[in-house]
Formats: structure tokens, C-alpha cells, sequence
């Protein structure tokens, strides 16, 4: 494994867990997930050098967050913990006794980072960051983020918290490409870590997918990435992803997180469902990609064009038809 090097009190691991999955119904896992496997993926990352666990109060209702915490048992402290607050009503008071309300659920006396898990479109950063210092003031919370912020709110923020947000979570991958304008770059300059979810395109670049072979479960049907049409015009990628998985002993998957993660201010959060994914994800962050590697996938990415936004819309109601 390796990591980060942004002056943490806790290691941050380039590869870490995210857990949207954990007792989140959605993606169709089962209970015997939620009951069993969860906590074994838990254990297995804690053996593998995975210090970075990523939940959010929404995630399952604050099931994930239970789940997550009774899986980590006593090892809280040998880990860096995220959850992050859905910011309706984001005044200050409510920050603080929402913090309180996870970590609870997490069993935990100290949340690594806390973060405000989407800009709340009418209340500004600063009734929101008041209650960060203030968490951060009595111990609760070391690090403050923010998840889905644009660099102009991000540095927002910052102003607003008289200090450094660490991080933001954005998706990053192949196939979502945006943070590379402006949030690498700051991300980079000044010391802070852009947390990637969706490395793995919702498993899009696992390579198990085509327009004969679609996703079942609601979260990936619903995503335009997994139209028929969108499959067929990934094939490229996928196929650079397996010549150069083939080259290094490796899955299409491991290398895809090596792109995202090549970059020194980029830590992924991949989700797991089972031991087996995890020691793949897990792996992956020792993968060195050649220089010649890395450009023949980001040439290959930059000339698949998915079929998005309200083009998209008609096609997807056409493909829970079956038609």
C-alpha cells in the first residue's frame, strides 16, 4: 500500500473503502452483505494496509455508518475515518449535532474528516464552517471537507473555515475527467487531496460489461454510462485496459485505479462487494504504469464520447423497457 503525504495526523492510503453499499438497499446486495460480508471486506482492508474508510449519514439512513463502525471493532484508531454531513439546514447547531449523531453510529470518539457532502445551493459555507471550527475545537473533527465543490466554492470554504479543507470528493476516473482542469492542479499547489469516487465508472472500466452483458442492479441502470450504445463505444478503452492489464499480470480494474491514483494529490475510494474485490482494489495501488502506459489510456478515454444529458434520457427509459 502506499500514501499520501499531506501532513495528517493518520496515514491516508492511496487506495481506501468507500461504503455507499453498506446496508444501502439500492445496490442490491442482500442482507447477508450487510450482516456478513461487509465486516469480512472491513477486516480484510484493515490486514491489507487501508487506512481510508469513506461512509455519509444518507448512505442507507445511517445503516453504513453502523455497519462500517461495528466492523472496525476496536481498530478505530488505526484508521482514517470519513463520513460526511448531508447539508439541509446546514446552520452551525445543526452541524455540530449531526457530527455528534455519526459518530455515535460509527462508535467512534474522533472523526479524521468530516465532510459537507454537496453545496447547498441557497446557505453559503460560513453558518457551515462555524460549526466545523467548532467541532474541531473541542477534538470531534480533525480534518473538514467537502464533497462535490467546484474550485471556486472549495477555496470558498476555506475562507470561510479561516483554514485548510483538506479534501474533495469528486468523481474522478477515465471517464470523468473534469477535476484535471482546476482541482488537481490547486489540489497539488497546495496540499490538499482530491478523493476520487467512481474510479471505477460504477464498474463500467472493470471490463465485465457490454451492450450483451448490462448491469442489473438500480444504481449502474440508471446511469447513462450503461446504455447499450455507451458499452459498444467503450470497447476501445476497455480493450487498452486489458493490453496493458495483460502487460503487468493485472485486471482491467487494477489499472484503472493505477491511472487515477498516479496522481500525488489523488486517493480513490472504490467500493468493494466481496474479499476478492478488495484485495484486487487494494493491489492496485502498488501498480507502476509506464509513461507510455498512462498516455496510451488517457488518449484512448479522451476519445470515448458516451451519449449524456438529455440525449440520454429517452434511450434509458427505452432500456428498463427492454427494448
Amino acid at each position: 500500500m502506499r500514501y499520501l503525504d499531506v501532513g495528517t495526523a493518520k496515514q491516508i492510503s492511496k487506495i481506501g473503502l468507500g461504503t455507499w453499499q453498506f446496508g444501502s438497499r439500492e445496490w442490491g446486495y442482500g442482507e447477508r452483505y450487510a450482516g456478513q460480508v461487509a465486516r469480512a471486506i472491513v477486516r480484510r482492508a484493515l490486514e491489507l494496509g487501508v487506512t481510508l474508510f469513506d461512509t455519509a449519514e444518507i448512505y442507507g439512513f445511517g445503516r453504513s455508518e453502523k455497519i462500517l463502525g461495528q466492523a472496525l471493532g476496536e481498530d478505530h484508531e488505526r484508521v482514517f475515518l470519513a463520513t460526511k454531513i448531508l447539508p439541509v439546514l446546514p446552520v452551525a447547531p445543526v452541524v455540530e449535532q449531526r457530527a455528534v449523531a455519526s459518530a455515535n453510529r460509527l462508535g467512534a470518539r474522533h472523526l479524521d474528516l468530516y465532510q459537507v457532502h454537496q453545496a447547498n445551493p441557497v446557505v453559503r459555507d460560513g453558518t457551515i464552517m462555524r460549526g466545523m471550527r467548532a467541532l474541531q475545537r473541542v477534538g470531534l473533527v480533525g480534518e473538514v471537507g467537502v464533497s462535490n465543490y467546484s474550485l471556486a466554492r472549495w477555496r470558498a470554504a476555506e475562507d470561510a473555515l479561516g483554514s485548510r479543507v483538506l479534501s474533495n470528493q469528486v468523481p474522478y476516473s477515465l471517464v470523468a475527467r473534469s477535476p484535471e482542469r482546476d482541482l488537481l492542479p490547486y489540489a497539488q499547489q497546495r496540499g490538499r487531496v482530491v478523493l476520487a469516487y467512481s474510479p471505477l465508472a460504477q464498474g463500467l472500466l472493470s471490463g465485465r460489461y457490454d451492450r450483451d452483458h448490462r448491469p442489473a442492479n438500480r444504481v449502474r441502470a440508471g446511469n447513462p454510462l450503461f446504455l447499450p450504445d455507451n458499452l459498444t463505444r467503450a470497447a476501445d478503452l476497455i480493450t487498452a485496459l486489458r493490453a496493458i492489464a495483460d502487460a503487468h499480470s493485472a485486471t482491467p480494474a487494477q489499472i484503472a485505479l493505477a491511472w487515477v491514483i498516479r496522481h500525488p494529490a489523488v486517493t480513490a475510494i472504490p467500493g468493494a462487494s466481496s474479499v476478492e474485490q478488495i484485495e484486487h482494489n487494494a493491489a492496485a495501488a502498488d501498480i507502476d504504469l509506464t509513461d507510455g502506459q498512462y498516455q496510451t489510456l488517457t488518449a484512448a478515454a479522451a476519445r470515448f464520447q458516451p451519449i449524456t444529458g438529455l440525449a440520454a434520457m429517452p434511450r434509458l427509459a427505452r432500456a428498463r423497457l427492454g427494448r
